[in-house]
């Protein structure tokens, strides 16, 4: 790949074949923000374009890992987003999520975008790859098999991951909403 070997142009000749992908995973975390919420989609894959411009990033694994890089990063502007727009920690100003149906059409669960971020900000601390199984399958969409490609682990190292992982983020997120 060109732009594994520095090739910034490439990025360029990419996106149009990747739009299209990039644009599901944002309107995926927008359907599930805040009443209101005025970033669009395509403000968001934008923002996420220029920061992966703009970033030193890894060198390309295969498709999954794109755009588990991609999630990631639209993940973080959507919680710098909240915090620059005086989004409640605790309550008020909710994200309507689903942990439980992260491969399919999601049946929202109300909690705080930026204290799912502190939550998963922890687990990383305690196990890095449960939180990275997090990322990859929440928030990039990616199935067991891609999450497994991406981390080089077994699809059920990664099954029992996010079974451990979603038990832990549910205790945790009950437990910030009750603060």
């Amino acid at each position: 790949m060109r732009w594994r070997d520095g090739d910034r142009q490439a990025l360029d000749s990419l996106m149009p074949l990747v739009y299209k992908e990039l644009r599901r995973i944002a309107q995926h975390y927008l359907n599930a923000e805040r009443a209101g919420h005025t970033l669009q989609s395509t403000a968001l894959v934008n923002e996420a374009y220029v920061r992966m411009v703009e970033q030193n990033l890894p060198q390309w694994q295969n498709r999954a890992h794109f755009f588990a890089v991609a999630a990631q990063i639209m993940r973080q502007i959507l919680v710098d987003y909240a915090r620059s727009h005086g989004a409640s920690k605790r309550g008020g100003n909710v994200c309507k999520l689903s942990l439980d149906d992260a491969e399919e059409s999601p049946q929202p669960v109300d909690f705080d975008i930026l204290a799912l971020d502190d939550a998963l900000r922890t687990l990383h601390t305690m196990d890095p790859q449960q939180c990275r199984v997090v990322e990859l399958k929440f928030f990039a969409g990616l199935s067991i098999a891609d999450t497994a490609e991406v981390l080089g682990i077994s699809s059920s190292t990664v099954k029992r991951d996010w079974i451990t992982a979603r038990a832990w983020l549910y205790r945790e997120l009950d437990r910030s909403a009750t603060v």
